[in-house]
């Protein structure tokens, strides 16, 4: 019944996505262009990435308000690292590390601690920022400047393309095949579940409640960190600033794509079509002519309604079973004679 209700939400989305890209499409006939379609997801899925592992944390019960400046703090980390003369792929490659790095220390702290994630995360995201702010300027990329002048092989990651098909589109799918099948498919998976479901119940039954964690936490830096480096190649560019913008679109398109913010659900397929659905609400309503900052407060409002419409539905579908359960009930009691 769980996985039922689960792929009932993902075909609601999938209607979704096909009527904005029909409503777009009305209003501007040029939006439904195929080609424009696929290369326009080259805007977001940096944000999808980042949006992937937030939907582990989520499932798990926990939440990383952090990863935008992870996203930052490790495209500087590759930036610098490149400026003092390292080849462009093994700075990328350690900025990764950087990444995981920082998810680790999440996990630490939260785990330790037992302080609620969203305030050790929320400090964490000022203290990572500060952090790409300072390495930032040991390379004279003072404030918000950034690293640029990056090798034009790096810049064709972000903006190249097999065919029509974008590299990073390609890269996402990847990473999305292999989240799904660790989340939905795997042990841990399992046991990600059961914790944010109830980790008192989980740590009773002896699961390794930490350890599962601290792993959750460090993909996320790692897929955060994947996000910086595609954000750097599509503005060739490393700035202290670069993951600021994705907290509200990467939260909006976890909690629409159905991950409950109290842990236990979700999955990743709802999640790859929410990344679509927010990120060609963004591409459409700029077609349009609306606002950036109009479209970001459509996106709060999207998140609200998605949060409120998953409630209304988890209500109703209880007091179905709970009505139902009477109906046995009743049907079950000798008649008297």
């Amino acid at each position: 019944m769980k996985r039922w209700r689960g792929a009932g939400w993902e075909l609601g989305l999938l209607l979704a996505l096909i009527a904005e890209l029909l409503i777009f499409s009305l209003l501007n006939s040029g939006f439904a262009n195929p080609t424009n379609l696929l290369l326009s997801t080259s805007d977001f899925i940096a944000v999808g990435l980042a949006a992937l592992g937030l939907t582990l944390v989520i499932v798990g019960g926990g939440i990383d308000v952090s990863f935008g400046s992870t996203m930052s703090l490790s495209a500087i980390v590759m930036g610098v690292l490149w400026s003092h003369g390292m080849p462009i792929g093994w700075a990328a490659l350690i900025s990764l590390l950087a990444g995981a790095l920082a998810g680790a220390i999440n996990a630490l702290l939260i785990t330790v601690t037992r302080v609620q994630p969203l305030v050790i995360t929320l400090a964490t995201l000022y203290l990572y920022a500060g952090l790409a702010l300072l390495l930032s300027g040991t390379v004279g990329a003072n404030g918000y400047e950034g690293i640029s002048g990056f090798p034009d092989a790096f810049s064709v990651l972000a903006n190249g393309a097999i065919g029509l098909v974008p590299y990073p589109l390609i890269l996402f799918a990847v990473v999305a095949s292999l989240m799904g099948l660790l989340l939905h498919r795997s042990r841990y998976g399992r046991q990600l579940y059961l914790i944010g479901s109830n980790e008192r119940t989980a740590i009773y039954s002896g699961l390794p409640t930490r350890r599962v964690q601290t792993w959750t936490y460090v993909m996320t830096g790692i897929l955060s960190a994947l996000a910086g480096v595609i954000l750097s190649s599509y503005f060739s560019s490393a700035r202290a600033d670069l993951g600021a913008s994705t907290l509200l679109p990467a939260i909006t398109a976890v909690v629409l794509g159905g991950a409950s913010i109290y842990g236990g659900t979700g999955s990743i397929p709802g999640t790859v079509l929410a990344v679509f659905i927010v990120g060609y609400l963004q591409i459409g309503l700029q077609a349009v002519g609306i606002s950036s900052q109009l479209s970001n407060t459509l996106s709060g409002v999207l998140l609200i309604l998605a949060v409120a419409i998953r409630s209304l539905l988890s209500t109703f579908l209880r007091w179905r079973q709970q009505r139902q359960a009477l109906k046995h009930a009743d049907g079950g009691e000798a008649v008297p004679h």
